[in-house]
């Protein structure tokens, strides 16, 4: 039995693979995936088996931009404390609760947020993980700025703002230079998820999104191809629509080292 290298990730109906490490005009390939909406489980295990995979050097770089279902997450660094419903009270809601291996606190996901996993190994000049949220930060940042948002960085915190509100959070993960996990770009107007926790442990800290700042509704697509254009553009890839070049048998996994 094989499936696609990035775990079973499938788009338009066509399963997504890899092919053999391919350097276009200097730059290195980076498969863009769009699942869809697909629930945190599923997208993490698929996630976790692509970013294993590209540490075994069986997969190109990827930036998978998807959207979740309801979804609260604490980091590894997160406080019971700001979980400010009781978990059990958030499931009857509909609002599932997970542990996450990504750094933070804890964050709201769900319907109208484009979330952004970045599936790609740190050439050796980037190999520092704050440069590596830096760099986050600044694709996101030029990317608003392509739909009309002057956003901002704020000094001792990660994420992107405007003002004292944030739209954007970030949560990364770091194996072997290999990156996993990433960012949250709030885009729908509804940001009601929010109310049932502390965003990212910041005490008073406000969210916004695209929708209340431009005035009118915006769909994911809108910001989609800005961020991985950008996405291309601050790392050096070069972005390519992922499609059905190759499988790879998941047993290889098994054989090669732990994450």
């Amino acid at each position: 039995m094989s499936i696609a290298s990035t775990g079973g990730w499938r788009e338009r109906g066509c399963p997504i693979a890899f092919g053999g490490h391919l350097m276009a005009r200097g730059l290195r390939i980076c498969e863009l995936i769009h699942p869809g909406r697909v629930g945190y489980d599923e997208a993490i295990e698929k996630m976790d088996l692509r970013a294993r995979a590209r540490r075994e050097q069986l997969v190109e770089d990827a930036l998978i931009l998807l959207e979740h279902d309801p979804v609260v997450t604490l980091g590894r660094a997160a406080r019971e404390s700001n979980l400010l419903v009781a978990r059990e009270q958030l499931e009857r809601e509909g609002v599932a609760v997970r542990e996450s291996g990504r750094g933070g606190d804890v964050t709201y996901h769900g319907p109208g947020q484009l979330v952004g996993y970045p599936v790609i190994e740190l050439e050796p000049p980037r190999r520092d993980a704050h440069r590596y949220l830096r760099d986050l930060e600044r694709v996101l940042i030029l990317a608003l700025s392509d739909v009309g948002i002057r956003a901002q960085r704020r000094p001792g915190l990660t994420g992107v703002w405007l003002g004292a509100a944030k739209i954007a959070s970030i949560g990364v993960r770091l194996s072997r230079w290999v990156t996993s996990h990433g960012f949250a770009l709030n885009v729908g107007g509804d940001l009601g998820g929010f109310r049932a926790i502390v965003p990212c442990g910041i005490a008073g800290c406000e969210m916004t999104s695209l929708e209340r700042l431009l005035g009118r509704p915006v769909g994911l697509d809108e910001i989609s191809g800005p961020v991985a254009r950008r996405f291309g553009e601050v790392f050096g890839r070069r972005m390519v629509a992922a499609g059905a070049r190759a499988e790879v048998d998941p047993q290889s996994f098994e054989r090669g080292s732990a994450p």
